[in-house]
């Protein structure tokens, strides 16, 4: 798609100009004619209907309704304004009654009223297309499209003359420069006009025919101006199917091309650390951290270098398969690092790590931020000499003065809370010539289609089994009318000898809003339960670590029977005898985030519950969230109803997420069937020709040169 007219100036374009050129670049990044036709419209009015008055609700999306102009009344600040005596700038609203022999309805204008007062004539007949609401009673609709009868013979759009209109993203900047809905129908009328015979077809006919796909030209025409609804879907669908396939084509070459590099360090035995700690574990593992353990160690010793995603649902037991897999590495000779987010999961994870590597001699060591001078040299010191066979640490581990004698093995847990040049620098570090091995571990569970797309050149493994012995936790939702009979029920825990979460959601640190909220309910909290013999610790953002570990460690220890907390407890902290977990303001959490909090308790052998607070008046999302919650602990089907709500981008609530390219029209929340398709379909071009090499591939291998399909790669740490 890039000859001549595609890369004319957006500007040159009739109806454009500098002006309007300036503001399509600002809000929708179109510099070109090429860029302006791969913006596709989000949804369709079908506008070759209209309806009688008397049939129109307000529950209607969009209705056009022919009918005449009885009164026109113009209103400002202090009410009605004589139209004998009208200065436009002092009218606020203009009501125009309108009716069709069956009905009266009323149209409202808050802008352009001089305009539009000047183009409604009374007695005249129009053509009027919006959304109808009731206001006062009354049905009405706000500032609806208007045209002439002779101008729209109920079917149309212009000289494309099409029943279904798109509609385009917008923003009130477009609107307010002039670039309407209507404005970007003629815009992209020019456009295809011009540019469309230079598009050339982007797939291979026999993929084309193979998949039963129409051609470029007919999808890009009826993907703006579809024909019927039957081309409309036959154009989705070969637009949707070439970028996920595209997409994936990328990540399996990328994929394909690793698999083939012998350069990996090749780790061929389990070694008598790794015998010591299995045979010692108190517990059985599950099947499904057998079957991941073989996968790990099948890859640690191909020769190639494993890069793995470990995906396994919050309490899967994660923790266990990074320290096996750390003690392969050492058994060979390798020293292996993992990587936490936050100083609390690092603490924990060592302190854990340090139970498990109990007899077997290798010696495991902490770094954070707040490491000690002292403590620092000689872990530095042990980690150039190699007598550290393990490290877990934070981002303290990127440093420069951070050196390891010969890095085999590098576990990241939680990825996405470490940026790209973070991670650069931890690759960078092996010293033996050769990338360490990777193991990306989430407890966010990634529904398969982004994780295909995220990931889609990474190996995955699940943990899909809990350890035995987890029981279900009950999770309820409750209002503030409720809170004294909560309160009630935490007393009854409490006497049990249970302890309790009760999470805030400071969604930004620095919000006062979200502190207010903290510091009102710590003081609820302890004046409902007061000291003594109530202990209650805080935990927030703005503490300084020693603050924080000083009453992380008085919950997890028992001194403290209620730990108040913002989501800096969303991930990993383990404190068994914490059987309640209250999320106060739950409907300002995402489901993800609502699932890391809730697998926080049931961590011990009694039961446990998630109490959900919220406020009286829910939106919908909010309470579809909720329900969610209560109906099922499975956070698979959770995460899969995340991205269907709030988009693949947001899924794990940080400014990092997002996805390796752009998708234009096609949606990893919608299309995961397409994309399934899409993937097998690249898998058999690649099995056949795995260099892109062959005359009927020319095309394919053109196509993923361009920048658009040039993928991050996610999976090596760099």
């Amino acid at each position: 798609m890039e000859r001549n007219a595609l890369q004319t100036d957006i500007q040159f374009l009739p109806g454009v100009g500098p002006k309007r050129a300036q503001l399509l670049k600002k809000e929708l990044n179109v510099s070109t004619v090429g860029d302006l036709i791969r913006i596709y419209p989000f949804r369709y009015i079908d506008r070759s209907s209209i309806i009688p008055v008397s049939s129109a609700t307000p529950d209607m999306a969009y209705i056009q309704i022919r009918a005449r102009v009885m009164e026109i009344h113009l209103f400002g600040n202090k009410g009605g304004i004589d139209p004998e005596d009208v200065r436009f700038n002092a009218v606020k609203r203009m009501s125009v009654t309108v009716s069709d022999g069956t009905g009266y309805m009323e149209l409202v204008f808050f802008k352009g009223i001089k305009w539009m007062h000047a183009k409604l004539k009374p007695g005249e007949e129009y053509i009027f297309f919006g959304k109808p609401a009731i206001f006062n009673g009354r049905l009405n609709m706000v500032h609806p499209e208007v045209d002439a009868v002779s101008e729209n013979s109920a079917s149309g759009q212009g000289s494309m003359n099409n029943s279904m209109t798109g509609v385009y993203q917008s923003t009130e900047k477009l609107r307010n420069g002039g670039i309407t809905g209507k404005v970007m129908n003629r815009l992209m009328e020019s456009a295809l006009n011009m540019a469309l015979p230079d598009i050339g077809e982007t797939l291979p006919q026999y993929l084309m025919m193979e998949k039963g796909l129409v051609p470029i030209h007919f999808a890009i025409r009826n993907i703006h101006f579809p024909k019927d609804l039957n081309a409309l879907e036959k154009a989705k669908y070969r637009l949707k199917f070439e970028e996920l396939f595209y997409l994936q084509l990328s990540l399996l070459k990328q994929k394909y091309v690793r698999s083939r590099n012998e350069n990996g360090i090749r780790m061929p035995k389990v070694g008598e650390a790794f015998n010591t700690c299995y045979n010692s574990l108190p517990f059985q593992l599950t099947g499904a951290q057998k079957r991941v353990i073989t996968e790990i160690r099948n890859d640690m010793k191909s020769g190639h270098q494993m890069n793995r995603l470990l995906q396994g649902d919050v309490g899967s037991g994660k923790t266990m398969v990074a320290v096996l897999s750390a003690l392969i590495a050492v058994g060979n000779g390798y020293q292996a690092c993992i990587m936490a987010p936050t100083e609390v999961l690092a603490q924990q994870h060592f302190k854990n790590i340090s139970k498990y590597l109990q007899g077997t001699g290798v010696r495991p060591a902490l770094l954070t931020g707040s490491s000690k001078t002292a403590e620092r040299r000689d872990i530095h010191a042990g980690l150039e000499d190699g007598t550290i066979g393990i490290i877990v640490g934070t981002h303290a581990l990127f440093e420069d003065n951070v050196i390891f004698r010969n890095l085999g093995l590098a576990i990241i847990d939680e990825q996405h809370r470490f940026g790209v040049e973070q991670r650069a620098k931890l690759w960078r570090k092996s010293s033996c010539g050769l990338p360490p091995h990777i193991l990306v571990m989430t407890a966010t569970p990634i529904p398969r289609t982004l994780a295909m797309t995220l990931y889609g050149d990474l190996d995955v493994s699940v943990i899909d089994e809990l350890p035995p012995g987890r029981k279900p936790i009950q999770t309820i939702a409750a209002t503030e009318g409720r809170r004294t009979a909560m309160f009630r029920f935490l007393k009854e825990q409490i006497a049990l000898g249970r302890q309790i979460f009760i999470v805030y959601p400071l969604i930004f640190e620095s919000e006062k809003m979200d502190y207010k909220n903290l510091e009102k309910g710590y003081e609820q909290v302890v004046t409902a339960f007061p000291f003594p013999p109530y202990k209650t610790a805080i935990v927030h953002g703005q503490q300084s670590n020693e603050e924080k570990k000083f009453n992380m460690d008085a919950f997890a220890a028992g001194r403290a029977d209620i730990l108040v907390a913002t989501s800096v407890i969303e991930v990993g902290v383990d404190v068994p005898n914490a059987s309640v977990m209250v999320i106060e303001s739950a409907e300002r959490f995402g489901l993800s985030q609502l699932h890391q909090l809730r697998g926080r308790v049931g961590r011990g052998s009694e039961k446990s519950y998630c109490i959900l607070m919220t406020g009286n008046r829910l939106s919908k999302e909010s309470r579809h969230r909720i329900e969610l919650m209560c109906a099922t602990e499975n956070g698979f089907e959770l995460a899969e109803e995340d991205m269907k709500m709030r988009g693949p981008g947001s899924l794990d609530g940080t400014q990092q997420s997002g996805l390796p390219v752009d998708l234009n029209i096609a949606s990893l929340a919608k299309d995961g069937l397409i994309l399934n398709d899409a993937r097998q379909c690249a898998q058999s071009v690649l099995d056949k020709d795995p260099s892109l090499s062959l005359p009927e591939n020319r095309l394919l291998a053109e196509e993923i040169r361009r920048t658009k399909y040039q993928v991050r790669d996610y999976s090596r740490i760099s």
